[in-house]
């Protein structure tokens, strides 16, 4: 059984991610704060994710024209 890790494949990209993830938090009116955000309802944390998620999908469809 091989061990999980959470090293990113690519340098800095999680530094990136996490910019990504600050900004879709603002834009749908959550305050996210460095490090642990555990006590974020399951609203708030989704409503984070879904941003994320419309925000690649708009990202990838724009580069497809």
């Amino acid at each position: 059984m091989s061990k999980s890790n959470n090293q990113s494949a690519v340098p800095g990209a999680r530094d990136a991610l996490d910019r990504f993830k600050m900004e879709a938090a603002s834009e749908v009116g959550v305050n996210l704060k460095q490090g642990y955000n555990g006590d974020l309802t399951s609203r708030e944390a989704g409503s984070v994710g879904g941003q994320m998620v419309k925000k690649m999908i708009q990202s990838y469809e724009s580069s497809m024209k």
